[in-house]
């Protein structure tokens, strides 16, 4: 596993986020995140699948039918813990490349243990890094993904500059992420869902509710599809579109380096 454990130092002196509902030093979010993800890892994919009910499988395939893999690209797939958005497009691209990249390398551990890993060993390459300063050269990929991930960055614009750099001209973004519902009485419901319940999965299935607690409202404080969409735009994507999954439960988003 390739290993690139240098930190973003963009950070302004006093300068705050969020983590969750927290308020939190931009300085000290990346660890707290860390934090989340090398405590679920060994878990993570099954409280997907129990969160979600498994649709997430669903939105994934979405994702590679809107994607559309081809041979011969290169993807970097962003936040991509244990593979899942690798593997669906190497399977649907058997002469395709990918490079799972993480900040986590408990995750990247966990994926490289899966079968699908061993099997596609020759097109695969796991890297542990910072999406806010990708150890890779200008106009290196034909594919940026990242999946659940992007909320969990310190600093989105910065992440998707990044993306837009590492981009070959023509090469297409893709990003896949928990969004809004489009009207308050349905997202009051899931709402109810997602703070009363996912929280006390975390506890039973993975031993750690502040974590899923963590993850519940960092989901809240996304932007909606509409701001997102804009600051795709504003780190230089064309032909920026988004779709709704499952009323807006999640969203797809689309944009293009011309």
């Amino acid at each position: 596993m390739a290993d690139d454990r240098t930190m973003h130092s963009g950070a302004q002196d006093g300068a705050t986020t969020h983590f969750g509902f927290q308020d939190v030093a931009e300085d000290q979010k990346a660890g707290m995140v860390h934090g989340v993800f090398t405590n679920v890892a060994s878990k993570y994919d099954v409280m997907n699948d129990v969160m979600s009910v498994g649709i997430h499988r669903v939105w994934k395939d979405a994702m590679m039918d809107w994607l559309a893999p081809r041979d011969g690209q290169n993807l970097l797939d962003v936040a991509g813990g244990t593979g899942d958005i690798a593997f669906r497009f190497l399977k649907r691209a058997p002469g395709a490349s990918a490079t799972v990249f993480d900040m986590t390398e408990q995750m990247l551990i966990e994926g490289e243990k899966r079968a699908e890993a061993e099997a596609m060993a020759d097109k695969l390459t796991w890297v542990v890094g910072d999406a806010m300063a990708l150890p890779f050269e200008d106009n290196s990929f034909d594919v940026y993904t990242i999946s659940f991930g992007i909320r969990n960055v310190t600093r989105i614009g910065e992440a998707l500059s990044e993306a837009y750099r590492v981009l070959r001209p023509g090469g297409r973004l893709v990003v896949l992420e928990f969004s809004q519902l489009p009207n308050d009485g349905m997202q009051k419901l899931y709402d109810l869902y997602s703070f009363n319940v996912i929280p006390r999965m975390g506890q039973l299935i993975a031993g750690d509710r502040d974590s899923y607690q963590y993850l519940v409202e960092s989901i809240r404080k996304f932007p909606d599809q509409e701001a997102f969409a804009a600051m795709i735009r504003d780190a230089g994507f064309d032909q920026v579109k988004f779709r709704n999954l499952s009323l807006g439960i999640a969203a797809l988003h689309s944009g293009w380096k011309i």
